[in-house]
């Protein structure tokens, strides 16, 4: 793939994913395409993302997607000290359907070591967070034990998603396709994945409103899944999003605040 930007990638976008170039460049030196892909291959069977999500909508009840987040760009350290296993463990006792966990290192303060371990602790799927933009990271995430990728459309051209949308299905990850205007849904609505992310941050301010899942869900056809992203704080938030049937929930920042995690998902989400 040449084009290393979607023509309308925000900034703060821009410099992470020239940031992921020069990474995996780097991880090249160590492990080959053709490494990856055979240890890629040597994984067991994924867990079902989608289809964990899918059931859990198909029963008009809250399917969330609980995130596992040391830090963020814009508000530091979120959780310290910080424990992925105690926190997978947490989520699954509170009744999470899914795990996101961040594995971008320079930004987050992730690390692959984190998808391993809070996998190995829980038996719920697991999306791998991180700005995809080559196929080799596709790889790489199969390899780490991922059952599902993130891919934004702000960050990837149309054809970029379709390319690495491709790549994951043939290996067995589920793909999760995050939008945040109607252009991006219009793109992410070319692919097949069943999960269509709305986030409710904007890029290009950084303000959040829930506004943007109540306007672009309309926009989602019935045979897709709609996930709200970022802003779900109260039970007022939930209320506000399962009145319009929507039950698919990505939740991170108010759960790593919480002194135990999977109470405070409990607590919003019962």
């Amino acid at each position: 793939m040449t084009d290393r930007h979607n023509d309308r990638t925000p900034t703060i976008l821009r410099k992470i994913v020239d940031r992921k170039w020069e990474e995996i460049d780097e991880r090249k030196r160590t492990s080959s395409l053709a490494d990856l892909r055979a240890m890629a291959g040597d994984q067991p069977a994924a867990r079902g993302f989608a289809r964990a999500m899918a059931d859990r909508i198909g029963q008009s009840k809250p399917a969330v997607i609980a995130e596992i987040k040391k830090a963020s760009p814009s508000k530091g350290v979120l959780r310290d000290p910080f424990d992925p296993p105690a926190i997978a463990h947490s989520y699954e006792e509170g009744g999470a359907t899914c795990l996101s966990i961040l594995t971008d290192h320079d930004f987050f303060q992730g690390h692959e070591d984190y998808l391993k371990a809070a996998r190995a602790a829980c038996s719920l799927p697991v999306i791998r967070k991180d700005f995809m933009v080559a196929p080799y990271q596709v790889y790489e995430s199969r390899a780490i034990g991922a059952d599902c990728i993130l891919l934004i459309a702000a960050c990837l051209t149309k054809d970029q998603m379709q390319e690495l949308e491709g790549i994951a299905h043939d290996i067995g990850l589920d793909v999760l396709v995050e939008v945040h205007d109607g252009e991006e849904m219009d793109d992410a609505l070319t692919l097949s994945t069943p999960l269509v992310g709305i986030n409710n941050r904007n890029l290009h301010t950084f303000e959040v409103s829930l506004d943007t899942t109540f306007d672009l869900h309309q926009r989602v056809p019935s045979d897709r899944l709609t996930i709200t992203e970022s802003g779900i704080l109260t039970r007022e938030d939930v209320t506000a999003m399962t009145e319009r049937e929507i039950y698919g929930f990505l939740v991170g920042e108010s759960f790593m605040r919480a002194p135990e995690p999977g109470e405070k998902l409990r607590e919003l989400f019962d």
